[in-house]
């Protein structure tokens, strides 16, 4: 039985910025080798949240009480006990303080008075000799927290010998003060700016955790402190950053919402144990669920990814998605998958050469019933492909106590299927969608308008996840869609702009305008999808052509 992970501690952490002619900088400090957190790391100023930031009196101290603070952090109370822990961490790591004296001015630490007074107070506070509340009284100042901006929030994952929940705040450094790291927990400082401090990361010139990476390349955006600032006191949904181990070939890697493995990490490994995978191997089963196992296909490549993904559904009795192409030795492992259930039905999405071809062969093998939609009479199709039975749109199979639904989604080729999993809301998409890659849209059996039409229909489904033909789950599969529909109407706003730039033009003239933003080398694909937008434009009535060029038409009458 495994021990539940350790709860995560409430900690703070203060990004503190300045302005240069050359952008922004950041505070970033070197923590001890001798930490057992992170030793060695250059970090923003941060820590726990300590029970004496929490204290009452110490509230009557800061220019924002806990009602505010935890409006600030989307709590229903103790917002205040995490600016404190941040403004107070700041100080004893950096020395630098953000309050206001009596007279509600900027601290200035600036005489050699203030400098010796603050550095004693300073090695006090951080020895535990003193509380931040009898700085604040010795002194005669009130922490400023309404100087603090609420930035991100992240939770450690499983497996550090330490766990926090950190709220990361943003600041302007004080202006009348100088950073100096304490010698204890942090050895050195460094002001840089974010893109330098990654670039050096890059190098190895300066070692930086996944947050601090993560965060610098968010800082990388804001020209200036004041946009900066702007945006983290912006009214927003501050979405908790979850990262998770995962295994593989090169060790335990950290993975961030975004990655590709993300989602299917957080699927199989719910408690962030670092038992998921972040690699998919040919002929290696994933247990995706209960129902559910993939087997990749040895045929990796640049159209393909990691290779075609083969879908076992059911234990008993089991259906087959997208049997791939015709290798012998994939064959065999999917009947291997299949242990001592039955392979009764063969699945297809659609007749391209890495998809269906397998069907053929894995049918002499098994007697199972073959269902797909027949090959059009285009090229790169499987055209020996004999479905015994061809499902039409919202067809059922019930496959060992669950049903899978037949979709039409013409568009990447005018026959092809998605499946749906009902009890899971379980998506298998072939290549309607794939993960980390547009899809490919050749006509003529491609149709640009078709796919956006597929798209939509996808979009009124109940989906949780989505199983692509290459690549892993997918989760927020309506996120999803809304991302490739706005991406390719993007894409044919860009046309339509194209058009009237040049006037007249062949595809070889609108390629290179059109596809300013990918590398030259992908022009000649790029120019198919260019076809496939410009059809719909003529179906639209909006484009027409004469031989090679195309034009815009006038808007219609209202």
């Amino acid at each position: 039985m495994h021990e539940s992970p350790p709860i995560p501690r409430p900690a703070s952490t203060l990004i503190l910025t300045r302005d240069t002619p050359e952008g922004i900088e950041v505070l970033l400090m070197q923590r001890t080798h001798k930490a057992i957190f992170m030793p060695g790391v250059y970090v923003f100023p941060g820590g726990a949240v300590d029970a004496d930031d929490r204290n009452d009196e110490l509230a009557a101290l800061c220019s924002m009480d806990d009602a505010a603070a935890s409006r600030m952090l989307g709590i229903e109370q103790g917002g205040l006990g995490y600016l404190v822990a941040a403004a107070r961490e700041c100080f004893e790591e950096s020395g630098l303080l953000l309050a206001r004296d009596r007279h509600g001015r900027p601290v200035e630490i600036r005489t050699p008075e203030d400098i010796e007074a603050y550095a004693a107070l300073r090695a006090r506070l951080s020895a535990g000799e003193m509380t931040l509340t009898d700085l604040c009284r010795d002194r005669g100042v009130t922490l400023a927290l309404d100087q603090l901006a609420f930035f991100s929030h992240w939770v450690t994952p499983v497996g550090p010998p330490r766990r926090y929940d950190t709220r990361f705040f943003v600041a302007v450094a004080p202006a009348g003060q100088t950073a100096l790291h304490d010698g204890e927990e942090t050895i050195a400082h460094v002001w840089i700016r974010p893109a330098e401090a990654l670039e050096r990361s890059r190098r190895g010139s300066l070692s930086l955790a996944s947050p601090t990476i993560r965060t610098l390349k968010a800082l990388t955006s804001f020209p200036t402190t004041a946009a900066l600032m702007d945006y983290a006191r912006r009214p927003r949904e501050v979405v908790v950053a979850h990262p998770r181990f995962a295994r593989g070939r090169a060790g335990m890697r950290l993975f961030h919402e975004g990655d590709p493995p993300y989602a299917e990490i957080c699927k199989l490994d719910p408690q962030g144990r670092g038992t998921a995978s972040y690699e998919i191997l040919p002929g290696v089963v994933t247990r995706l669920s209960e129902t559910v196992r993939r087997l990749t296909a040895p045929n990796p490549s640049v159209m393909t990814g990691p290779g075609t993904n083969t879908y076992l559904i059911g234990n008993a009795e089991i259906a087959v998605i997208d049997p791939g192409p015709p290798i012998a030795e994939h064959i065999e492992r999917i009947i291997a998958a299949a242990g001592s259930g039955r392979i009764r039905w063969i699945l297809t999405t659609h007749t391209h050469m890495d998809h269906s071809p397998a069907a053929r062969l894995l049918k002499e093998r098994t007697g199972a019933e073959v269902l797909g939609m027949p090959a059009p009479p285009h090229d790169s199709q499987d055209r020996e492909f004999r479905p015994d039975r061809v499902p039409a749109h919202g067809d059922l199979l019930q496959v060992d106590g669950v049903t899978l639904r037949a979709i039409h989604t013409p568009g990447h080729a005018s026959n092809h299927l998605c499946y749906v999993l009902d009890e899971e809301r379980l998506l298998f998409s072939g290549d309607h969608i794939m993960q980390g890659s547009t899809v490919v849209i050749n006509p003529p059996d491609g149709d640009m308008g078709a796919y956006l039409r597929s798209l939509n229909l996808l979009a009124e489904e109940e989906l949780d996840y989505i199983a692509p033909a290459h690549g892993f789950l997918m989760d927020k599969p309506h996120q999803v869609i809304d991302r490739l529909i706005s991406h390719r109407l993007a894409r044919e706003a860009k046309v339509l702009d194209a058009l009237r730039q040049l006037g007249p033009a062949s595809e070889d003239e609108l390629v290179p305008v059109v596809y300013r933003d990918v590398p030259d080398v992908m022009h000649p694909l790029a120019k198919r999808s260019l076809l496939a937008h410009l059809l719909k434009l003529e179906e639209d009535g909006e484009a027409a052509r004469d031989g090679e060029r195309w034009w815009l038409l006038p808007p219609k009458a209202a």
